[in-house]
């Protein structure tokens, strides 16, 4: 998404379009394409996923919703792959492709804190990793910028979580794995976490700069305003 540019010098207005194109590239406004397919199935697992944890809560749909998760972690680094390989990238892809790992990452969070699972102090820490990351977008969209690329941390930490949960799911049962798949699921919940606000604080400094860039292009631009309305 390119920047708004008024006001600004032809230099100016390629420094902002640059710096755009770090945050968010110009992609192509496709729909049907393999990755989206991908991606819109991953989002039909949710509401199933949601009714064999909340609904069901048997040892065989544990089971069933594990498999969910892990063919939504798979599908995650498939459709990515697929797309670069196609040079299928698109708009809604890079729109679709976290709004699906941030809704399952919701919805197996709320899952596991309804069960009494883990408590409701993780689901916190994690909210308010995304309201802090909702007020930076914010920022960002107001200066005319689109969503910040997903980083390695962040993509590290999204799978980190995605391992925890199927582990802690599986060790909420009376069976002799119960005790090493908790455990192993909150190493996994531990480390995710972790992660996850590491990757928060990255977005943040990432938004600071270029909110910084910014307001320096714009001193500069009213500076050069004043000098050239002198008599």
């Amino acid at each position: 998404m390119a920047k708004r540019a008024s006001g600004q010098d032809p230099g100016q207005r390629e420094q902002g379009r640059a710096r755009a194109d770090e945050v968010s590239p110009s992609l192509p406004d496709r729909v049907l394409t393999i990755p989206n397919a991908i991606s819109f199935a991953r989002l039909a697992g949710v509401p199933v996923f949601l009714w064999l944890v909340l609904a069901v809560r048997t040892e065989a749909a544990d089971w069933w919703a594990v498999g969910i998760l892990i063919a939504a972690g798979a599908s995650d680094w498939l459709d990515g792959k697929i797309a670069r390989a196609l040079n299928q990238q698109s708009r809604l892809g890079e729109v679709l492709d976290p709004a699906a790992d941030r809704l399952y990452i919701v919805s197996a969070v709320i899952a596991l804190a309804v069960r009494a699972i883990i408590g409701w102090w993780l689901v916190a820490v994690l909210a308010a990793r995304e309201l802090v990351l909702g007020v930076v977008l914010l920022a960002l969209r107001r200066r005319g910028y689109g969503p910040l690329h997903v980083s390695f941390v962040g993509k590290a930490a999204t799978l980190n979580l995605l391992y925890a949960f199927p582990l802690l799911f599986l060790g909420d049962h009376q069976t002799s794995y119960a005790v090493v798949a908790r455990v192993a699921g909150w190493a996994f919940a531990l480390w995710g976490t972790a992660l996850y606000w590491w990757a928060a604080a990255l977005y943040v400094e990432q938004a600071r700069r270029l909110l910084a860039a910014d307001r320096d292009g714009d001193m500069a631009s009213r500076h050069r305003e004043g000098d050239d309305a002198r008599p």
